[in-house]
């Protein structure tokens, strides 16, 4: 599946709006049978369009919490690594990873030591430099519009339809509008993990 209708795109909503809401109630909403709406949830958690459910905690609501905002500069080659262990870490409530080697977390710590947090998450020799806000206030919005469902290519950012294809690299899945597209993805992909395969042996030499 790559290329989203109206019906998926109504069902991404309502699950957006209430993950826990019964496939019955959604079919009722958009007109199908429960199984049918079960199959379409299927297919969009295989095209990786649904990660996963979940319940939003806001652990800054706990007593002793301090809501804080980490911005962390990586060096070359790590943002990867730093994000995923960032993700799995205790506190961490969102984190996003830049295109300029910066991974940015929202995380809720019983205190403000973001030092031995990083300590405990991570190997901080990777880290160059992190930057800490306490957050006043933070808040997500619900609401998907119809430009938000489309699906984009990760090489051109096209629209990609039914003639895209998929595939995975370095753990993550990612659609493209064509195999051209996805041909010259793999070939940057694998001539920067080259060139990170390098740095890391003339770092260990």
């Amino acid at each position: 599946m790559n290329d989203l209708d109206e019906t998926d795109r109504e069902i991404l909503r309502l699950l957006h709006a209430d993950a826990r809401r019964p496939y019955s109630e959604i079919a009722d909403e958009v007109g199908l049978s429960g199984p049918a709406v079960s199959e379409r949830v299927s297919r969009l958690r295989e095209a990786a369009v649904i990660e996963r459910f979940t319940v939003d905690v806001d652990r800054s609501t706990f007593a002793g919490r301090v809501p804080l905002l980490v911005d962390v500069a990586v060096e070359p080659g790590h943002a990867t690594a730093v994000y995923a262990a960032l993700r799995e870490a205790a506190g961490t409530q969102h984190v996003y990873r830049s295109a300029d080697a910066r991974v940015v977390a929202h995380v809720s710590l019983p205190n403000a030591d973001v030092e031995s947090w990083l300590a405990d998450a991570l190997d901080t020799t990777v880290v160059a430099d992190y930057d800490v806000s306490v957050l006043a206030a933070s808040d997500w919005t619900n609401d998907l519009a119809d430009a938000d469902l489309a699906v984009a290519c990760a090489e051109c950012g096209n629209t990609v339809t039914d003639e895209g294809t998929s595939a995975r690299f370095g753990g993550d899945r990612y659609r493209f509008c064509c195999p051209t597209c996805e041909a010259r993805f793999a070939e940057r992909y694998e001539e920067l993990a080259d060139g990170v395969d390098r740095t890391d042996g003339a770092d260990g030499a």
